[in-house]
């Protein structure tokens, strides 16, 4: 049983180390993650497959937790994939507050740090805001509901705050509380694909490869 165990590994051992290294990067450098909801609508669709780079703020070795390199530090406006213990669940949010930040909302508008952010009507229930230089859109419903207020909060070291973009149906930082900087897992970069389960799942041809990133004011 072990030789026939053995010549079966060393019969493939090509196609096994192909697995191993593909593995290895979706462990500790690349993974991509599939949306269920539509929390981050409009920026992220229901259906969209988002790469995700797991090097962006720090870098761990394949298939543990145990931390090789400190590669970064998550920003305004960064959207991550993280483990939430307190929602026991994947999640994927944008980072609205920093260790340091004092944050309040009233009506879905923001302030940081006693200043209010600027918000333009975009389209029904769309508003476009700036975070830090960033431009993004957020979704509201017509009638204010119980996640459109939350009283000042300062953020401590090793934490973040994070808001989905459709606000009034995100299950965030006002619902579950600050995130761990130790539970994130990656930054979410582009959109790989998506696919429209109401167009017998066909790609939505827009959608692919398009970028994450915020739009920088000038």
């Amino acid at each position: 049983m072990l030789t026939r165990l053995l010549t079966t590994i060393k019969n493939n051992l090509g196609f096994i180390l192909i697995l191993t290294m593909l593995f290895s990067i979706r462990s500790s450098l690349a993974d991509w993650y599939h949306i269920p909801s539509g929390s981050m609508q409009p920026s992220i669709e229901i259906g969209d497959r988002v790469l995700v780079d797991k090097t962006a703020y720090r870098l761990e070795f394949p298939f543990t937790n145990i931390l090789l390199s400190q590669t970064g530090q998550p920003a305004h406006g960064d959207i991550i994939v993280f483990e939430s213990a307190a929602a026991k669940e994947r999640l994927i949010k944008r980072v609205i507050g920093l260790p340091g930040d004092t944050i309040s909302m009233q009506d879905h508008r923001l302030k940081i740090n006693g200043k209010s952010l600027t918000y333009s009507a975009k389209d029904n229930y769309l508003l476009e805001t700036d975070l830090h230089g960033h431009t993004y859109t957020i979704a509201i419903d017509s009638v204010a509901g119980p996640l459109a207020n939350f009283s000042s909060v300062t953020v401590p070291e090793g934490f973040v705050l994070v808001l989905g973009d459709n606000r009034s149906h995100s299950a965030d930082s006002r619902v579950h509380g600050l995130v761990p900087v130790s539970e994130i897992k990656g930054q979410a970069k582009r959109v790989v694909i998506s696919l429209d389960k109401h167009n017998y799942y066909l790609p939505r041809s827009g959608r692919i490869w398009q970028s994450l990133g915020e739009e920088k004011i000038i």
